[in-house]
Formats: C-alpha cells, sequence, structure tokens
C-alpha cells in the first residue's frame, strides 16, 4: 500500500467547493496517478483516459456509463470506467481513494 520513487505535484486538484480533493503524482515508468478523499455527497466526474478507481477507505456508490442501477463499491474493491464518458458517485460517509489512469 505504498509507493516508491514517486514525483508529487503540491498543489490539491479541488472539486465540488472542496468536498472532493487530490494529489497528483507520477511514478518513475511515467504513469499516474491521483490520492483522494470524498466526503458525503453526489458527484458526476467525466473522463478522457481509461480509470482504475481503488476504494482503500469508506464507500461509495456507482453508476457506470451503460448501466441502469448504482453499484456499491468499498474498502478493497476496485472498478473501472472507460475512457472519454462519465460516470455518478453518491458517496454517504466518506471515500479515501486511488485513480489510475489507464493507457
Amino acid at each position: 500500500m505504498e509507493f516508491k520513487n514517486i514525483t508529487v505535484v503540491k498543489k490539491a486538484n479541488v472539486y465540488f467547493d472542496g468536498n472532493v480533493t487530490s494529489r497528483t503524482i507520477f511514478l518513475e515508468d511515467g504513469s499516474k496517478k491521483t490520492l483522494g478523499f470524498m466526503q458525503k455527497g453526489t458527484y458526476e466526474f467525466n473522463t478522457v483516459q481509461a480509470e482504475r478507481m481503488e476504494i482503500l477507505g469508506g464507500s461509495m456508490s456507482v453508476l457506470l456509463p451503460g448501466e441502469t442501477s448504482y453499484h456499491t463499491y468499498s474498502e478493497g474493491e476496485a472498478y473501472n470506467v472507460p475512457a472519454n464518458s462519465s460516470f455518478k458517485m453518491d458517496v454517504q460517509q466518506y471515500v479515501d481513494y486511488c485513480c489510475s489512469y489507464l493507457s
């Protein structure tokens, strides 16, 4: 549960009036990830690249592209979001997450 030899972008990514924040990191191989935290709320994000969301703490209900119902993901679980799409999240308490940008 740790990354070695990374570069961290100091400035936070802040969304939804500060209810969602993350920090961008780059690994030695050039791959990009964000480590973030979401407070209780309902959110919709758009993707450019495909993404893999890993839940490190808490849980969220997610409506992925092409699906008609929400699925709940909790600590230790992950889901993928296709490139050039949008997805909705409903967070009931909090979520600690790692988002990997897939090529």
